[in-house]
């Protein structure tokens, strides 16, 4: 491996050590002394942890749930996602649940509505940071990649209503205040890292320039997306207009529209979100 290959690994998995540093410190701090639930496996494994303390009298480290509940969600990321990318996942998952059962409650407030949205914050970071490492925070997260490489739709709203259930569940159980403040932290999660992490989302470009050939090889080199030629008339002046149209990534957007200005200045160009696309749409495979 190339000495730029190996500084790259390291950076992954400092990223991913910092997050799991990150995800333990604000279970610790945020979520369990007000008792919170973070979303998917993390919640689930704090739910299945109350119910034996509080209702069974039996301490269950948050390691020994955490780590079985993900077995079967690696197994399917290992077959349909990446090797590499499960790999990198299953150390912050081992990392986050060791540190988590070690790192200790600081208590810095007892305010559940701070608890909340930094608790939110925090995950939402944490699992970002783990994201653009090439990795995630697993359970959940696994399913969410899986059906947005399978099926190329945005899933993390799917995951944030299955979160509700598991909050339902809590509220039933040990009242509603803290399941309540707990939506908001889960919706501050989603929203964070789904401006962090924008993999997945589609944005549509509709280009209007005099080089058509040239931005369509810009789009083409950077993305790996087609692109259609359209041509009309520009009613203004009365001349005839080309138009590019082509759907990318949205963490592509910034670097296409530098090398576009650069190419041809005077383009005109919209971009506007797309929420879903159907057809031959290329998604960079997950390692």
């Amino acid at each position: 491996m190339e000495k730029k290959g190996v500084i790259h690994e390291l950076l992954k998995i400092l990223l991913i050590i910092s997050a799991s540093l990150i995800y333990a410190f604000n279970i610790n701090n945020f979520l369990h002394g007000a008792d919170l639930l973070a979303g998917g496996f993390t919640g689930i494994s704090q739910l299945i942890r109350a119910i034996f303390g509080r209702i069974f009298g039996i301490d269950i480290s948050y390691s020994f749930i955490y780590i079985p509940l993900n077995a079967a969600a690696a197994i399917l990321s290992f077959r349909f996602i990446g090797k590499r990318f499960t790999l990198y996942s299953g150390v912050f998952i081992l990392l986050s649940s060791i540190l988590t059962d070690l790192v200790p409650n600081l208590s810095l407030t007892d305010d559940i509505l701070l608890c909340a949205v930094f608790g939110g914050l925090l995950n939402g970071c944490a699992i970002g940071i783990c994201l653009m490492a090439g990795a995630t925070s697993g359970g959940t997260d696994f399913i969410s990649i899986f059906i947005s490489e399978r099926y190329g739709k945005d899933a993390w709203g799917y995951i944030f209503a299955g979160n509700i259930v598991v909050l339902c569940c809590s509220g039933l159980l040990f009242g509603w205040k803290g399941a309540m403040y707990s939506i908001i932290l889960q919706f501050v999660s989603t929203m964070l890292i789904q401006t962090i992490y924008r993999h997945y989302q589609k944005q549509t470009l509709m280009i209007i320039t005099e080089k058509p050939d040239e931005i369509y090889l810009i789009i083409k080199e950077i993305t790996n997306h087609d692109a259609t030629l359209f041509k009309g008339v520009g009613l203004y002046e009365g001349k005839e207009r080309k138009m590019l149209y082509s759907v990318v990534s949205s963490d592509e957007i910034s670097k296409i529209l530098r090398h576009i200005y650069k190419e041809d200045p005077n383009a005109f160009v919209n971009v506007f979100k797309s929420a879903q696309v159907r057809g031959n749409f290329f998604n960079r495979p997950t390692r």
